[in-house]
């Protein structure tokens, strides 16, 4: 029987939901049945936490991934040199806690470049925090790129079957990011296009079974342009970088309308869409499957997932965050580190 693969849960920013919702996915017992999981992150808000939840789990504190026991009353926390957290205060913006948060994702992370874990699962940081204790990078994504190295990658928003119709359930990878809206003309590119069509390929892989996927991508005009009517980036940008993914053996369609494209492709026609900004993924993923949301980044030597929404300080303490995101993350992280291990 195969080991169940390692996976680090980084704890995030501690004024946020992700304590909460970890305890709750661990008290689900959920994580455990696929995987080896343990926390990189602040001990004493993860035993606060379940005390707080009266959740019967008690923190084991861990030096190394390989002295990880896992199990339904134990909860393996690896704690790594920050900053002091003592007075930091639920629901409000700190430099401490977004300091906090970087150190415990660079940890895991050089755990997950060194392969002492084979995944890394991360819970919300607050983008403000993180500026506020100088970390120039915006979020997750962009620090983990730097990180290893790799200034091709991508963010996937995945939704599994049968939330989506499709086998595969469906992804949705973005050709930009974190920009405002008015640079996303001036980056637009076929190369940059077909990068992302090349990723969204690679990671629908480990949910298709490695056969090709059905890939839709999005026009970025109203109507896909309209023959030119309302824009040509359509025609100009997006059609040759279809051509050349089609040259590479790979299996787009577009452009397509995105009113159009979302419906088909969460009725299952396709495994992924090619989305060109970041609302125009998101929105259509949030709106049909907030709490099932995936982030996957794709393009690394390692795997990451993580929950698909933010650290939520409004409901902090309310006892109504939902921990159905970091469930299925911690999922679809073991789905693909078990399709690494058998596909090297």
């Amino acid at each position: 029987m195969t080991t169940p693969p390692r996976i680090a849960i980084t704890l995030g920013d501690i004024t946020g939901i992700g304590p909460e919702i970890l305890a709750r996915a661990w008290a689900s017992r959920e994580p455990l049945a696929v995987a080896l999981p343990f926390v990189v992150g602040h001990a004493p808000a993860v035993q606060a936490e379940l005390d707080r939840l009266q959740l019967s789990i008690a923190v084991q504190p861990i030096t190394s991934p390989d002295q990880a026991r896992p199990s339904p009353s134990c909860l393996p926390v690896l704690e790594t040199p920050t900053v002091d957290l003592d007075r930091v205060q639920p629901a409000t913006i700190d430099p401490r806690a977004g300091r906090a948060a970087y150190d415990f994702l660079t940890h895991a992370a050089h755990l997950a470049l060194n392969h002492q874990v084979d995944a890394l699962v991360t819970l919300p940081l607050h983008k403000e925090a993180l500026h506020a204790a100088g970390v120039p990078e915006p979020g997750h994504t962009e620090i983990l790129a730097r990180l290893c190295g790799c200034p091709e990658h991508a963010m996937m928003l995945y939704v599994p079957h049968p939330i989506a119709a499709g086998p595969a359930g469906l992804g949705v990878v973005h050709v930009t990011l974190h920009v405002p809206l008015r640079q996303v003309f001036d980056l637009l590119t076929p190369a940059r296009i077909l990068a992302a069509i090349r990723l969204a390929d690679q990671g629908l892989r480990p949910f298709t079974a490695n056969t090709p996927p059905r890939i839709g991508v999005a026009g970025l005009n109203p109507h896909a342009g309209e023959h030119g009517l309302f824009g040509l980036e359509e025609s100009e940008l997006i059609a040759p970088a279809i051509d050349r993914a089609h040259a590479l053996g790979l299996h787009p369609v577009g452009p397509i309308a995105a009113d159009s494209l979302f419906k088909s492709a969460f009725d299952g026609r396709f495994d992924a869409v090619v989305a060109i900004y970041h609302d125009q993924g998101h929105v259509a993923i949030k709106t049909r499957a907030f709490a099932h949301a995936v982030n996957i980044t794709l393009g690394l030597p390692i795997v990451r997932t993580s929950v698909a929404h933010g650290t939520a300080h409004d409901i902090v303490g309310r006892d109504l965050a939902n921990p159905t995101s970091l469930i299925h993350a911690i999922r679809a992280a073991a789905q693909i580190a078990d399709f690494r291990r058998s596909h090297p």
